[in-house]
């Protein structure tokens, strides 16, 4: 069933379909509800499925400004309001993660919680990338005061969009912004907060989040597990779809 909610004055769409304990999905950035069919169908298995399609993703429009990680927490926290989800598992793949790590972390509530390929670390910068930056910045006040504020954003966007990630370069003006701001939000500090159950299911040879985000959260978040598949990239649930789904059967059953 579709639904929609308005946060923050974004409208949301996301879907609602089955029955029993609820759990929520959240898909990663760049990505929609359609991304997480595979998950959505194992949880119906046995459980209530709400997916979620975040602002400038699949069904919902961008959000009126930009926002960070907080906002988009907002939402979940509004539709778990809204359809009064009592004690909800969460699941999170890449940017999803993150606002399962934030939700979680202020709301003990969480049954379980299930990342996978999860974004939140901030990565470590090399000095070469931190030349590459401060650059940047040097090439973007010369282009103001040479070519003027239009052309020097123009100019400025078709150099972000070369250099930067796929994700960035397919993105709007006001999504690449909001992108710019998530990746270097570091939810470290909030992560050993975490009370629910959680799992944590990655690809070993993940580049975008690597194996080591895994560990770090396992070592930080009590309690927590990690099942690491090997020869799977950032989209371990597509990549291995049985194992998958066998993991996260008897990890919802338990």
């Amino acid at each position: 069933m579709d639904k929609s909610i308005t946060v923050n004055g974004a409208k949301v769409h996301y879907t609602d379909n089955g029955e029993g304990k609820p759990i929520v999905l959240m898909h990663g950035w760049g990505c929609d509800t359609t991304t997480l069919a595979s998950i959505e169908k194992v949880a119906l298995e046995s459980r209530r499925v709400i997916n979620i399609d975040f602002p400038g993703h699949g069904k919902s429009p961008e959000p009126p400004e930009v926002w960070g990680v907080e906002e988009y927490t907002q939402v979940l926290e509004e539709i778990v309001k809204a359809e009064q989800l009592e004690h909800p598992s969460l699941l999170g793949h890449s940017f999803g993660g993150r606002v399962g790590i934030l939700y979680s972390s202020r709301h003990h509530d969480v049954d379980k919680l299930i990342l996978v390929d999860a974004a939140g670390i901030k990565p470590k910068r090399s000095a070469k990338y931190y030349l590459k930056v401060y650059s940047f910045k040097l090439m973007k006040r010369w282009l103001y005061l040479t070519l003027g504020k239009k052309e020097a954003e123009a100019r400025l966007d078709a150099m972000r969009a070369k250099a930067g990630s796929s994700d960035y370069a397919n993105a709007t003006p006001r999504m690449r912004a909001i992108l710019s701001k998530v990746v270097n939000e570091d939810l470290k500090s909030v992560i050993p907060s975490i009370t629910a159950s959680t799992l944590l299911i990655w690809g070993e040879n993940d580049t975008a989040t690597p194996i080591s985000d895994a560990r770090y959260m396992e070592a930080h978040i009590p309690g927590a597990g990690l099942v690491a598949f090997p020869g799977c990239g950032h989209y371990s649930f597509l990549d291995n779809p049985m194992q998958f789904a066998a993991v996260l059967r008897s990890f919802l059953n338990s």
